[in-house]
């Protein structure tokens, strides 16, 4: 779950002055095409910088900022196509010319970034009779330039620019080896699915061996770990599944970590971590650490209480165990919640049809914040099972998305909102996709949901209409999702709150066969149940966390990931690690996140703090949503977090709705 967004070095969310509103990939369909429109966005790009830096008149706001906004504009557009293109396009030749144009594009922001001309522009720009959101922006502006090493001497800057390019190179290459290491795991015979859901047996047929062929996806995995009764099988899934991508992303992680390391120094920072943390809400490493220490404290005691209760059941099955291993953990607590909580998590699947909950979360969105959903069937996508869409305001057309939702070869394999281009008040409308791996889409397949996958739909809903909402501001470098990022998984985090509320669910949650709503004694068991694991699902993510900071908070050197991930597991996490796996060479967010795991947590604190202004009786009503999409999403980056929050809570935020919530 995540959000992504173009490789730029330079802060705007993607828009295009050469597009005018229509469907992205409008007048494309080769990579022909989409190459020549990304170099003419270059050429536009560069003829903005080359009048911006020879303008002689006075700096103002009409003439320079707007200059620099369009420039922003052009190049994110760029950057932001290619980023999604070469992660989901099926054509091989379009995926490769759009790693090339991530390329170009990073390369041009880069040297944008450190290029005094522009930082001594827009340091001149007459101020005295701008509007607040401008001089933020300015601000804003002027602090990335700084971070980015613009006052730095010349050689210094020479090599911070080929840094960057390198790092570039080094993120498609880890992405691109954990997308193509598509592993193969096979079961012996039919026998050994047994305890699976009778759709999955029924859409993994035999081979003629009698051998039935699984991948490491989210659709074959999860529900092994889950609920498979074969042992082997977990274990053969359990080892492929963190194998991903290896030993190709060792080489590149240590590449990865040694020239962050340098640009770090080269910047004027003890370390990467230190840069990274430098402009988000938490403002350092070490305050970042602490973080982590005082919610893994927290979660302690649970964590070691459930454990403790996932042993007791095995040892119902094996009385000698003295260990619950970590392919065995998922199983052994889907038992817990099904003795304790009397609760079996294939009951409910067969409530969460995917067509069914599709439609449900967009009339839900609708609901909650008076918005309407349409379908778009003649808009280009780029495979023919995505699907356009666009929100609408009465007959104010507000935003497009298109839905790619479920598995194929050569896609990106999590799930994920990708930003297209944000919108301009009064110039253009912001675009942006769903990526998503869920069941369905296949002939004969209900596509019948986990929870956790109808809780991945609202969380990534969530990113996309920050997106949409946000698209409204006067200049693209504060439109769109622009907040510090250790707040941009808040709103996303929010709207999981309504996959577990039971009238939300009785809207679309339907017997697929017989059209039966949910029943509310069903999601409150679910609910129960799902309550069971949380202190040890909050410490492996704060081991995540601590991994992720781990990397780049000393000498590259240092950094050996195999001894970080065995001991951080021993710490935080009460299954044993397994020999032999290396979870770090498919952990994507090393490169996109780099040091700022925590930010799924610290944005969950802020989640839990924003929930308890919601009447949580009366979810659908649309009061408070209506005041959460003025003060929180639609200001995009106009505004600091925390003033954000302020204006939303009317107070800074404080942890006790995330203790209420822990102790539940």
């Amino acid at each position: 779950m995540a959000l992504m967004v173009a490789a730029m070095t330079m802060g705007a969310g993607g828009a295009s002055t050469t597009n005018n509103g229509a469907p992205f990939l409008h007048n494309i369909s080769t990579a022909a095409e989409f190459s020549a429109v990304q170099e003419v966005r270059l050429a536009r790009a560069q003829q903005l910088l080359n009048e911006l830096t020879a303008a002689t008149g006075a700096r103002t706001v009409a003439a320079t900022l707007s200059s620099y906004d369009a420039l922003l504009a052009e190049l994110d557009a760029a950057g932001s196509q290619a980023s999604l293109l070469e992660q989901v396009h099926p054509d091989s030749a379009m995926r490769s010319a759009a790693e090339t144009f991530t390329q170009k594009i990073s390369a041009f922001g880069s040297e944008l970034s450190l290029n005094r001309s522009v930082y001594e522009a827009l340091r001149a720009i007459d101020l005295s009779g701008a509007d607040a959101v401008t001089k933020f922006y300015v601000e804003k502006s002027l602090r990335d330039f700084r971070l980015a090493g613009v006052d730095k001497d010349d050689s210094t800057r020479a090599r911070i620019k080929s840094l960057r390019d390198e790092l570039v190179l080094i993120g498609q290459d880890f992405a691109r080896n954990i997308r193509d290491d598509v592993r193969i795991v096979y079961a012996n015979s039919v026998a050994e699915l047994d305890g699976l859901p009778q759709d999955y047996i029924d859409r993994h047929k035999p081979e003629p061996d009698g051998r039935i062929k699984l991948t490491i996806n989210y659709p074959d995995a999860i529900p092994v770990f889950t609920y498979a009764k074969s042992e082997p099988l977990r274990k053969r899934m359990y080892m492929e599944y963190n194998n991903r991508a290896f030993p190709k992303n060792v080489e590149v992680l240590k590449r990865l970590l040694a020239k962050r390391y340098e640009l770090a120094r080269l910047v004027g920072f003890d370390n990467y971590a230190a840069y990274v943390t430098a402009d988000k809400m938490v403002g350092s490493e070490k305050a970042a650490s602490t973080f982590i220490d005082r919610i893994a404290d927290a979660s302690e005691v649970r964590s070691r209480k459930e454990y403790l209760q996932v042993l007791a059941r095995k040892r119902q099955d094996d009385p000698s165990a003295s260990v619950v291993n970590s392919w065995e953990s998922g199983y052994y607590a889907e038992l817990v919640r099904k003795a304790e909580y009397n609760f079996d998590a294939q009951s409910v699947r067969p409530f969460f049809q995917y067509d069914r909950v599709k439609q449900g979360v967009l009339d839900v969105m609708g609901t909650l914040f008076d918005v309407t959903f349409k379908r778009n069937t003649t808009a280009p996508v780029w495979e023919k099972s995505v699907e356009c869409w666009e929100m609408f305001e009465h007959d104010s057309l507000l935003g497009r998305f298109y839905f790619d939702m479920h598995p194929r070869e050569n896609k990106y394999n999590h799930a994920a909102q990708f930003n297209i281009r944000s919108g301009i008040e009064g110039k253009q409308i912001p675009e942006a996709a769903l990526i998503c791996n869920f069941p369905g889409g296949i002939e004969g397949d209900p596509g019948l949901m986990e929870h956790g996958d109808v809780e991945t739909f609202f969380h990534e809903f969530g990113h996309l209409l920050h997106s949409l909402f946000a698209g409204r501001q006067p200049w693209i470098g504060v439109s769109g999702i622009q907040t510090e990022w250790d707040f941009v998984e808040a709103p996303s985090q929010l709207l999981e709150e309504w996959a577990w509320d039971a009238a939300t669910l009785a809207t679309f949650a339907k017997q697929y066969q017989t059209g039966e709503p949910v029943p509310a004694a069903l999601v409150r068991q679910m609910k129960a149940a799902e309550e069971f694991g949380k202190g040890i699902t909050v410490r492996q993510q704060m081991a995540y966390a601590k991994l992720s900071l781990s990397c780049y908070d000393r000498k590259p050197e240092e950094a050996n990931l195999d001894e970080l991930t065995k001991t951080l597991r021993a710490k935080y996490i009460p299954f044993p690690f397994v020999e032999g796996t290396h979870m770090y060479t498919s952990f994507g967010h090393l490169d996109g996140y780099s040091a700022i795991y925590y930010t799924y947590m610290w944005s969950l604190v802020i989640a839990k703090d924003f929930f308890t202004q919601f009447d949580q009786a009366h979810m659908l009503a649309p009061g408070v949503a209506k005041k959460y999409r003025d003060t929180v999403l639609a200001p995009g980056g106009s505004l600091p977090a925390a003033e954000l929050v302020r204006r939303f809570l009317g107070r800074d935020v404080n942890f006790d709705g995330w203790q209420k919530w822990l102790e539940q």
